[in-house]
């Protein structure tokens, strides 16, 4: 079992927190009103919520928050604009940031690190940054107080699987399935592997997105792992103009099913 030397807040949050864990993903400034969006997840029933900050070529997105990224950035939306329009998030779960390394590399990575905690984030999603290139974020984030949070595919092997639980921090990221995210309409056995595979090998949170897509299959993942991140629904939502209150019904129900895997 791998365990950090300390605890960071992102983690002493989700380690706190008695029930399966739920984080819905926001891609942020896709409308003047996201943080609304945001608000409603948490008062759903969010454990801690994951901002997409848009990037023109992402790798891991699929059509629907690919969509909703185009829209933000159509928009005219930054890293700096969605740092800013966070000043307006008003709940105490935690913000996690998903985003690109070369928007990170841009905008230099002690600073980005730095700005993340001024504007209440306390972790960051690279997906795209090698486990081999990582140690100098890695090194920026802590010294900042923020969780980098690692990626776990399908595929990776044994050996690396251990190493990237060891150096996660916050919580670990499995892959329910290889490919970029978006939406299935059942589990896949690989899901529920991907869990138990990282259980064996770390006591870190486990959460599992990419393809958790529904109610039924959160609930049958949550019964082997910490919780899930779900995007692609939400952002469907949005995109169906569902507003706030379509946000809150849809994470209402993803709650009540991982309440019931965790019962």
């Amino acid at each position: 079992m791998t365990t950090t030397a300390y605890l960071t807040a992102l983690e002493t949050h989700l380690r706190g927190t008695d029930r399966k864990l739920l984080v819905p993903y926001v891609t942020g400034g896709v409308s003047d009103d996201w943080i609304d969006y945001v608000h409603a997840a948490v008062d759903a029933g969010a454990d801690a919520v994951e901002i997409g900050i848009p990037f023109s070529d992402p790798v891991i997105d699929g059509p629907v928050i690919q969509a909703a990224s185009v829209r933000s950035l159509d928009r005219g939306t930054t890293p700096e604009s969605v740092l800013r329009d966070l000043a307006a998030y008003r709940r105490d779960v935690p913000l996690i940031a998903m985003t690109y390394y070369n928007l990170v590399l841009q905008h230099g990575q002690r600073e980005f690190a730095r700005d993340l905690v001024a504007s209440g984030v306390n972790g960051a999603i690279l997906p795209d940054l090698p486990l081999e290139e990582s140690a100098s974020w890695e090194a920026d984030a802590a010294a900042h107080g923020v969780a980098t949070v690692l990626i776990a595919a399908p595929s990776t092997p044994d050996d690396r699987l251990a190493a990237l639980c060891s150096r996660s921090t916050g919580f670990v990221y499995g892959m329910g399935v290889m490919g970029v995210t978006g939406e299935r309409a059942a589990p896949t056995d690989s899901a529920r592997d991907m869990a138990r595979r990282l259980k064996a090998v770390t006591d870190k949170p486990v959460l599992i997105g990419v393809g958790v897509s529904t109610k039924e299959n959160a609930e049958k993942v949550a019964g082997v792992a910490d919780g899930v991140i779900i995007g692609a629904p939400v952002m469907r939502r949005v995109a169906e103009a569902g507003g706030a209150a379509g946000v809150a019904e849809l994470i209402a129900g993803f709650r009540a099913a991982l309440d019931r895997a965790g019962g």
